[in-house]
């Protein structure tokens, strides 16, 4: 199973990392993730410049793929602004 976290902070990290402990889980894409999630086996963190503008770089990127649920299994979202704003 392949799992897209959205998300760079610590509730993120937590989750993937719980995931991961999973024998169904492959592989976790944390975006764009962090130093933490970077070292963790199972994950790897995609390369989107959200840090400096919050989380709306992921959602675009989101977006802009034509058919995000064959690339992931799942797709777990954590931001507030996020989830406030109804983007996920």
């Amino acid at each position: 199973m392949k799992i897209l976290v959205i998300g760079s902070g610590g509730r993120e990290h937590a989750l993937a990392w719980k995931a991961a402990q999973s024998p169904l889980v492959g592989k976790i894409f944390v975006a764009p993730g962090n130093a933490g999630t970077a070292n963790e086996p199972k994950m790897e963190n995609a390369i989107i410049a959200a840090a400096a503008f919050g989380h709306l770089p992921v959602l675009q990127f989101l977006e802009s793929l034509e058919e995000v649920s064959s690339l992931f299994d799942e797709t777990l979202s954590i931001p507030q602004v996020a989830c406030q704003e109804g983007r996920v």
